[in-house]
């Protein structure tokens, strides 16, 4: 059964529908946690009036009328809202977002340096930013060069010398806005990695 507008389980904006996905979860997984399969919490959602609820509200109807759990709760609200085109892909409730990870043979010391020192990271990056936070070697709260969005840089120490670089880059003002950062990060890393390892 579609779901109204034809946005059913085929989704809409990139929601990977067609895939029996959305918001990057798929339909085994829903079904097992939540007990209803993408397409049936569309077809619930609808029903309630969920094209005219805000992302706070489906969730609280989720919550609170179906049991959902917390987790669960927003994983099925972004996918409803991906799927009939309430929210595209990446976007989040202030903004894009986007994520990269590196494994990289380094120490976390010497990962944690290559972001919080100006020189150092210059050899890699030669972009502005202001780092608000800095816990070493495990952590950076950083705002990027625009002044209005946000890099949070996770440091994991995987051995003396291997470390791994997770990083969220958040919001961001558009799709576009957001593809771009996701390769300009895959890119900046993979350079970290040469000039430092």
């Amino acid at each position: 059964m579609a779901a109204k507008n034809g946005h059913g389980a085929n989704g809409a904006n990139g929601a990977n529908g067609a895939n029996g996905k959305h918001a990057g979860i798929g339909d085994d997984a829903v079904r097992v946690k939540t007990g209803k399969t993408w397409q049936e919490w569309i077809d619930t959602i609808d029903k309630a009036g969920g094209r005219d609820m805000s992302h706070q509200d489906i969730a609280a109807l989720l919550a609170g009328k179906f049991g959902v759990p917390p987790w669960w709760t927003q994983m099925v609200t972004v996918g409803y809202e991906q799927a009939v085109g309430k929210r595209a892909r990446l976007q989040k409730t202030d903004g894009f977002s986007v994520s990269a990870s590196k494994t990289l043979p380094l120490s976390a010391a010497a990962a944690f340096k290559a972001f919080s020192d100006a020189r150092t990271r210059a050899s890699w990056m030669n972009d502005d930013l202001t780092i608000r936070k800095a816990t070493a070697p495990k952590s950076l709260r950083i705002t990027w060069k625009d002044g209005k969005s946000d890099v949070d840089v996770n440091i994991y120490a995987k051995g003396a010398r291997k470390s791994q670089v997770s990083l969220q880059h958040s919001k961001l003002a558009s799709a576009r806005a957001a593809d771009q950062m996701k390769k300009y990060w895959r890119d900046a890393l993979t350079r970290l990695e040469w000039e430092l390892a």
